[in-house]
């Protein structure tokens, strides 16, 4: 195995070889350029040479042509003499075609295997952001987290996240001595966004078996790397979805990996693309615990890598810890485009041959302004770098050859078929049944007693308001209840109305392990 990556040449005849090192490749590292300046297919090269040095990848395929990787490139086609002059020109004597260990995944199960995560485990900051809460709102989903802790409900698919929510909007009163205000407008609009979410196709994100973050972190026979491509190209209609999905992801590797310092090579690398979702409109909450992830998992072995069309888009305190830069060409066609253009200029170390500023602005398609980390994590001096060819297929793979690679995976029917196990809604439907069993049970004794019995228990039951011409209001004499009452009339309620009879459909959702 090597110990770097081969990014391409630099230098005056672009004669001199541009390395990522493996020993740094943890300390993660920003891909930028405008749109056709050729980001993808760099990205295609960095998820090749990972796999080849044996460590696993996650990407996710925004346009669809990153499924290529699965396929060798081939003498037919129509950049293959240029690819081979581009070798030839950079020093690339080795290069050869050749198809890499892919696992296609898919949120929406279409195009690859399906993930999925539990409510629980997405927890309530994630999920407040995928559905676009107030604060307001977001507090409320808190309580309903916290009362599924107390009351061992486990939360796992969408339709145990609105059974709960039913329960809260029926003991608001009780609930806000206890939480604060609960109101039924907050409660509405979450199962609104809820709707919105299924819509979009969320639903099947959350349900079970759950992914396992060590399908993730796979070698092949030959100790090449497992590359896992997302497909994104329907789910980027959800950014929303796309982008919490991705940090929801990452915060697991982040509390679930072991720590190993600096390690040789990376456990794993995360290209995160189309970056500037994550941050766009994000509230200071979830900034910040991007910031902490990018700070900490470097400890634990993970790469992260952001692929963006401009580093501007990119927080200051998050881009500051990404120490390999491929820059591609920037254009700058009003003063705010120049002033980000000169803002990222000064970001890397002076090159005295040429002017970084221009040099971003002029390089061509393929070419690129790179730095990475050098011994003991300094920056090395930026240089003008003309990318390699990548070695496997330019472009998608035909829906037939993706199908033969997802049937040949070791993946193939672990996560295909859902699970829907015993969760808050079976349980609180079940905490429904037995109270209207009980319910039935005892009225039926009433009306088999004796009938003193029965003209006794009518006058224990009998409050005032029968007398039709009071016209005084009827005074409370409901006791109130405790959890498990309150969720049995609640549910019953639910059960008999339209919302109810939606549920036991089976519209909304399935899911994960509860924690």
């Amino acid at each position: 195995m090597t110990s770097d990556i081969f990014i391409g040449g630099g230098g005056p005849d672009y004669g001199v070889k541009q390395h990522l090192s493996l020993g740094y490749a943890n300390r993660h590292g920003l891909v930028a350029g405008a749109t056709g300046t050729g980001k993808t297919v760099t990205l295609q090269i960095l998820a090749e040479g990972f796999s080849k040095a044996g460590v696993p990848v996650f990407l996710s395929d925004v346009k669809g042509d990153l499924s290529g990787l699965a396929k060798a490139g081939t003498e037919t086609h129509k950049l293959h003499g240029p690819f081979t002059e581009r070798a030839t020109q950079i020093g690339f004597t080795d290069y050869i075609y050749e198809a890499f260990p892919v696992t296609f995944w898919d949120l929406l199960g279409e195009q690859g295997h399906p993930v999925r995560t539990t409510v629980s485990e997405m927890g309530p900051l994630l999920l407040a952001r995928l559905l676009e809460l107030t604060e307001a709102q977001e507090g409320i989903l808190n309580i309903a987290f916290r009362l599924a802790d107390e009351e061992g409900l486990p939360l796992l698919d969408l339709k145990d996240l609105q059974s709960l929510l039913v329960w809260i909007g029926e003991n608001a009163k009780a609930l806000s001595l206890r939480y604060g205000n609960v109101s039924s407008a907050s409660i509405g609009a979450i199962q609104r966004r809820l709707l919105v979410l299924e819509n979009q196709g969320g639903t099947g994100l959350f349900g079970e078996p759950a992914l396992a973050l060590s399908d993730l972190m796979r070698c092949d026979a030959q100790g090449r790397g497992e590359i896992n491509i997302l497909a994104a190209d329907k789910l980027m209609a959800s950014p929303g979805l796309y982008a919490t999905f991705l940090l929801w992801l990452l915060s697991e590797l982040f509390e679930e990996l072991p720590e190993v310092g600096d390690p040789d090579k990376p456990k794993l690398v995360f290209f995160f693309d189309e970056a500037h979702l994550l941050f766009d409109d994000a509230p200071k909450a979830l900034v910040d615990k991007v910031e902490q992830v990018a700070r900490l998992i470097r400890s634990k072995g993970v790469g992260v890598y952001f692929i963006t069309q401009n580093p501007a888009d990119v927080p200051d305190d998050i881009l500051g810890q990404l120490g390999n830069r491929i820059q591609h060409a920037l254009r700058a066609f009003t003063a705010k485009d120049r002033k980000e253009l000169r803002m990222a200029a000064e970001t890397y170390r002076e090159n005295p041959a040429f002017n970084t500023e221009e040099a971003i602005r002029e390089v061509g398609v393929g070419e690129a302004v790179t730095s990475m980390l050098q011994r003991k994590g300094v920056p090395g001096i930026v240089e003008r770098t003309l990318i390699r060819p990548p070695s496997s297929q330019l472009g998608p793979i035909s829906k037939k050859e993706r199908a033969e690679v997802m049937a040949a995976s070791d993946m193939s029917g672990k996560y295909d078929a859902p699970v829907d196990r015993s969760s808050a809604y079976e349980i609180l439907k079940k905490r429904a049944e037995d109270a209207a069993v009980e319910a039935a049970k005892a009225e039926e004794e009433a009306e088999e007693g004796s009938p003193q019995l029965r003209e006794f228990n009518a006058a224990r039951r009998y409050t005032g308001g029968r007398v039709a011409r009071s016209t005084s209001r009827r005074g409370k004499t409901r006791q109130s209840q405790s959890l498990g009452g309150a969720v049995a009339t609640a549910v019953i309620k639910e059960l008999q109305g339209t919302t109810g009879r939606r549920i036991v459909r089976g519209i909304l959702g399935g899911l994960f392990k509860g924690r």
